[in-house]
This record gives C-alpha cells, sequence and structure tokens, in this order.
C-alpha cells in the first residue's frame, strides 16, 4: 500500500483534552502522464494503482477506443529526457493502439494538467465535452427494485479498503442490476479518476457496453461523471449526492437513469425513474 496511503506523524488537537503525537495515513496524490504512441495527451493527479485502467478508461470517455481489443499494450516508461525526475517513477504511461485504431484527434490534448476534482480542467474547447458515445442507453431495460438499490452505498463503504484507512477517496463500482452483484470497485483521489478505473476494468473484460449495469459513485454526480457512463453504455448512474443542472439534463437528453442522494430508504430520480420498479415518473 505504500504507493497508495502514506504514513506520516500528526497532531491530534482535541478541546479540553490537549493534543497528542501519532502516526497516520494520508491517500498519495501523484501525476499521471498518459502518452498515446509516445505522444503526450493529458496529465492527472491520480492515486497511483490500476493506471492502465485509468488510460484505458480515460480513451472510452474521450471516444478513442471502445472495445478492448482497440487497445494493443500500455507501458510504464521515464520521464522525458531533461526533466527533473530519473529513471521509471510508473507516473509516465505510454498507451500504444491497436493497428488500424485511429490516434486521439490534437484537439483532445489538454493545456494544463487536469486536477483530482475536475477532470474536465483544460479542455481546448466547450464544444469537446460533448463526445459522441459509440453507445445508447436509452433503449436499455434495466429494470431494479429500489431495496437493492439502496444496497449499493453500504457495499460501496465497506469495500473501499484504502478509504478506511485514509478517509481520503472517492469511489466507483459497476453493479449488476439483475442481482445487485458488485463487478468492480476503485478508488481515487480524484472522482473521474475512479469512473475511468472502472470504465477502464469493463472494457478490459468485454464488458462494455456495460448494459444492465449501475454505476455507483461516492460523491456527486457531475457532468462528466455522466457524460463517462454515457460513453461506457452504462443506463444508470446513482450517487450519494447531489446531481449537477447539467447533469440532469445531458441524462434527461440521452435517456439514462440519474439517481442522487441515494442514502437509507429514499433516493431522488432526475430521469427516467421507470427503471426503479414501482417508482412510476411524474
Amino acid at each position: 500500500m505504500s504507493r497508495i496511503a502514506s504514513r506520516r506523524r500528526v497532531t491530534r488537537i482535541t478541546v479540553g483534552e490537549g493534543r497528542r503525537r501519532r502516526a497516520d495515513y494520508l491517500t498519495v496524490e501523484e501525476p499521471l502522464e498518459i502518452r498515446v504512441l509516445g505522444r503526450s495527451l493529458a496529465v492527472t493527479m491520480r492515486t497511483p494503482g490500476h493506471d492502465v485502467e485509468l488510460a484505458a478508461g480515460f480513451l472510452v470517455s474521450e471516444g478513442v477506443i471502445h472495445r478492448g481489443d482497440q487497445l494493443a499494450r500500455a507501458i510504464h516508461c521515464a520521464p522525458a529526457p531533461g526533466t527533473a525526475d530519473e529513471g521509471n517513477t510508473y507516473n509516465v504511461l505510454d498507451v500504444t493502439l491497436a493497428p488500424g485504431v485511429e490516434p486521439p484527434d490534437p484537439s483532445l490534448e489538454r493545456n494544463f494538467f487536469t486536477t483530482s476534482s475536475c477532470g474536465l480542467c483544460g479542455k481546448a474547447s466547450i464544444e469537446a465535452v460533448h463526445t459522441a458515445s459509440r453507445f445508447t442507453v436509452d433503449e436499455d431495460p434495466l429494470t431494479i427494485a429500489p431495496e437493492l438499490l439502496t444496497r449499493f452505498p453500504d457495499d460501496l463503504r465497506a469495500a473501499q479498503a484504502v478509504f478506511e484507512r485514509t478517509g481520503g477517496l472517492h469511489a466507483a463500482a459497476l453493479f449488476d442490476g439483475a442481482d445487485g452483484e458488485m463487478l468492480v470497485l476503485r478508488e481515487d483521489v480524484g472522482r473521474h479518476n475512479a469512473v475511468d478505473k472502472v470504465v477502464g476494468w469493463a472494457l478490459m473484460h468485454d464488458r462494455l457496453p456495460a448494459r444492465g449495469c449501475v454505476l455507483m459513485v461516492s460523491g456527486r454526480a457531475s457532468f462528466e461523471l455522466t457524460q463517462k457512463a454515457l460513453m461506457a453504455g452504462i443506463p444508470m448512474l446513482a450517487a450519494v449526492s447531489a446531481p449537477s443542472s447539467l447533469a440532469a439534463e445531458l441524462a434527461t437528453d440521452t435517456g439514462l437513469t440519474l439517481v442522487g442522494f441515494l442514502r437509507g430508504p429514499s433516493m431522488v430520480a432526475y430521469s427516467r425513474a421507470d427503471r426503479i420498479a414501482d417508482a412510476e415518473p411524474r
């Protein structure tokens, strides 16, 4: 866990009880440069681990690939000559696409770092946000019982091993909408990275489009996360917190079921509530 959580001496101060020094763990945050065929595409701040899934999911989200066989190879490599880092820091990942797969359009290149809280920062233009998906979700026949859906936040939290130690990670998980099985869970300091890792896993396991599945996230549901769900062909996005207005608009326009405030026995459906059994749309 040395690349994921870092041990540090801290001072805990409690009013009326004084202070004490003790060891604590912090979530590791490091940059990852994603290259395609040796050309830098983006740099994102992430929690190390599952980097290939992260890069694969990022490329799905950008509309570059949509099948596992379109990703030929991904290797960590050393930074460019003349940089401060020497040797292989495992913070540069070079992706090779399969023959015949078009490389990313240069307009996708980020003008500056994407932060751990915003994966859209640095887009060359706002029009590039509206990436066209190869998959549609409006006709996905997913129907899920609300009782099953309300289990997902607890299942997500229970499986967050690194969060248990650090308290500083977002999580995303893909659930089977038929029986509630958690197919995969990924944690990251950036919510968009956690989702990219889940989508990358699905790509590499030939699970795209992820029909009949629910993407569960630990925070809010932003426009970007809604877009990532659509790019992966996931018909339902559920969050423990609120969605943004743009996320709700996108979900409504595309037929994706967007659920927010999924806590305890209740939830709020912002679009396609008909996919939740006995929850008729109004």
